[in-house]
This record gives C-alpha cells, sequence and structure tokens, in this order.
C-alpha cells in the first residue's frame, strides 16, 4: 500500500458502490444533436510511429498524441475528458490524455518489478485507475489501483488469481474486478511455458483481492489462453481466447461465463472455425444484451454469438477487423481494422456492415481495441 493505507481504500471505495451504472464499456448511440460521438483507440502510421488517435464518427480527426511505443487498449474517464491509453504488453506506460486540452495529463510508469500488460479501466466515479500488471521475474499477475484525484498515486495492488492477466471488467454490483488470466508465462514477448499453462477467469473483491469465483477450463483446454470480454447487463461474460497448441487443433475460441456455473465453450461450424486461424482479438456485447460480437482478425471475420442459446449465430468479412463497440441500437457494433477502415456492422439487419471511416489516405493503421465516447 501506498499514499492510503487499505481502510482508506476501502472506506472510499464505498463511492463506487453507491453508483453501480455505467460499468460496462461506453456505447455508441444515435444521440440528439447536442451530442456527438468520439472513437478512441491506438494506431500505427506508415513509419512505425504509435499514436492515440481519436476521431469523430465522420473520420475528422480530433487528437493526435504520440506514444512512446505501441499501445493496446484505450478506456474512457466518465466525467473528465481523459482517456487512459494503455502500452502493449508488457508495458512501460499508461498515458492519460486531455482529449480537450490534447495536454498530456500524466505519464503513469509502473512500480519497481512491474509492467502493464496491455488493459485497465475507470471506475464509475472516476477515482481509480485499474489495471492488470505482470510481477517481475516471478511472472505473477497483478491488479493495481491507482487515485486519479492524486496523481495517479498507486494505493493498492494485489494478486490477479493466476498468470498472463489481461482484460478485465468491474461486477454490475461494483465490489468486484472480473479478471481474464491467460495463463501464459513470458520473458519479454516470448512464451515460456505453453505446456503447463493454467488460464482462469476470476472475480476479485475490489477492496482486498479475496477470491470470489475462480473457473478453469477443461484440462484438454488448457492451452486455450483467455484474453478479452464483456459483460451483459444479467451479468453474463463473454470471452474471447486465443489457442496456443498444436495448428492443426480444433478449440472453440468463445466462451462464455454466469456466476456460479461452469465456463461454456461454444462451437461454431468447422470452416467458420478453421477461419478463426486459432485467434480472438476483441469481445463485445450488443445494448440488449443478447449478442455477442468477436473479432477473429487473422482470419478477417467479426462473429457473432447468440447469448440466450449459448450458440453461433452469422458472421461478417472484416478485413483485419479486430476492435468492436456497441452501439445503442440492438444487434449493431462498431468495428475497427488494421487497414485503417471503421464500419457499423449490423448482423440481424440484412447481415450487412457500412464503412463510416476510411483512415487509409491518412495510412493509419488501428490497433487492437475501439472506445467510443459520448461528448455532450
Amino acid at each position: 500500500m501506498t499514499g492510503i493505507d487499505r481502510r482508506q481504500f476501502s472506506l472510499l471505495l464505498t463511492g463506487l458502490l453507491a453508483t453501480p451504472n455505467l460499468l460496462a464499456q461506453p456505447v455508441l448511440q444515435r444521440a440528439p444533436e447536442a451530442q456527438s460521438w468520439l472513437l478512441a483507440s491506438a494506431a500505427t502510421d506508415s513509419r512505425q510511429q504509435h499514436w492515440l488517435v481519436i476521431s469523430d464518427t465522420d473520420g475528422a480527426l480530433r487528437l493526435r498524441h504520440r506514444l512512446p511505443a505501441r499501445a493496446h487498449h484505450v478506456a474512457a474517464h466518465p466525467h473528465q475528458p481523459w482517456v487512459a491509453v494503455v502500452a502493449r504488453r508488457p508495458g512501460a506506460y499508461i498515458d492519460v490524455v486531455d482529449y480537450h486540452s490534447q495536454a498530456l495529463v500524466k505519464r503513469i510508469e509502473p512500480a519497481a518489478n512491474r509492467v502493464f500488460f496491455g488493459h485497465a479501466l475507470f471506475s464509475p466515479d472516476g477515482r481509480w485507475l485499474i489495471a492488470t500488471e505482470n510481477a517481475l521475474p516471478q511472472g505473477e499477475g497483478r491488479i493495481s489501483i491507482r487515485d486519479a484525484l492524486n496523481g495517479f498515486k498507486l494505493v493498492n495492488e494485489f494478486s490477479s488469481g493466476g498468470v498472463g492477466p489481461h482484460e478485465l471488467l468491474l461486477s454490475h454490483a461494483g465490489d468486484e474486478v472480473i479478471v481474464a488470466n491467460g495463463g501464459i508465462r513470458t520473458e519479454g514477448r516470448q512464451k515460456v511455458n505453453l505446456d503447463s499453462m493454467q488460464p482462469s477467469l476470476a472475480y476479485l473483491k475490489l477492496d482486498g483481492g479475496e477470491i470470489s469465483e475462480q473457473w478453469f477450463l477443461a484440462p484438454e483446454q488448457h492451452q486455450l489462453s483467455i484474453r478479452h470480454m464483456d459483460i451483459s447487463p444479467d451479468g453474463t461474460v463473454a470471452i474471447a481466447m486465443q489457442y496456443e497448441g498444436n495448428p492443426a487443433d480444433r478449440q472453440p475460441l468463445v466462451a462464455l461465463h454466469r456466476r456460479g456455473q461452469a465456463l461454456q465453450a461454444l462451437s461454431a461450424p468447422d470452416a467458420i472455425n478453421r477461419q478463426m486461424s486459432q485467434y480472438c482479438g476483441s469481445a463485445r456485447i450488443d445494448s440488449s444484451g443478447k449478442i455477442a460480437a468477436v473479432s477473429a482478425p487473422r482470419g478477417n471475420l467479426i462473429t457473432f454469438w447468440d447469448i440466450e442459446q449459448n450458440a453461433y449465430l452469422t458472421r461478417l468479412e472484416v478485413r483485419d477487423g479486430c476492435g468492436i463497440a456497441a452501439t445503442a441500437t440492438p444487434g449493431e457494433f462498431i468495428a475497427s481494422s488494421g487497414t485503417g477502415q471503421v464500419y457499423l456492422l449490423y448482423p440481424r439487419d440484412g447481415l450487412r456492415e457500412r464503412l463510416i471511416q476510411d483512415m487509409r489516405l491518412s495510412r493509419l493503421s488501428w490497433d487492437n481495441h475501439l472506445c467510443a465516447i459520448q461528448v455532450t
């Protein structure tokens, strides 16, 4: 603990518990004229320079912030015009940027013998920045909590419950952090434990890290790394995975989890499963909570899954499509691609997509994740 003690942190956490709404990722809405929407993502240009880019839905650039190294995920602050962009693992920075003033609010560096692992989120009240980290040299996953009102000082950290934590969510009650422990121990970016990896989904108490639930895949699926997630209004977690075993194997790459139940792997048709190329990049649930979108950029696919029926629904082909956000319209998503385009996707409305941005002339390639921000 630094800055404040555990008891003070627990008391301050009650402010988060009093505001349980807005726990999921922001959604893109067709808003009244007084409102507009911005899209934020990490990006790389043709000179291999790395940027945080924020644009409007018409493609006009609003911010282009230079980054010291490649980034992965962007999280929006619920009240301030801030975004936190997290370095790609093993990461040495989180940049918090004010997109109104275009100023760097804070460049956060990890503590000694720590590296960031790609994802972070703000608490709904905006007080805490919560991130996945890795402890060196032992490779233990950690969850860090920093105080956004006090210079993003580290105020608490605890075990993630496993190895290789990646994306994290907050429970709807706001008192737990849900962690995708990918199970992969790394030295730099080299994977060193693929034969013994044990990925898990862990539910941890936010005020101290106690494990309230933890679930593992079947032993024969232990090389399915749990990477990315989203949570539906009823608390169902949609999970996107990548397979680290034999390239000839055919393993499910999408799963669902409901509290108190085992992880449920979902199967796609054989041809779709092969095309997904053993790798999923992002997962988001639509505003109705009934459809999950999971990207498979190596297969140029966005796949869609019926949450109520626990079943594969359909797919759309999007070249190198990876970042996904949900809109406020049921069954509608927005997706970004590594080739510079952004699409609206309608999996249940004639199975089609509509191009709404094209950054190819700017020579920008969107990175793995997409964040939609409402501006009033």
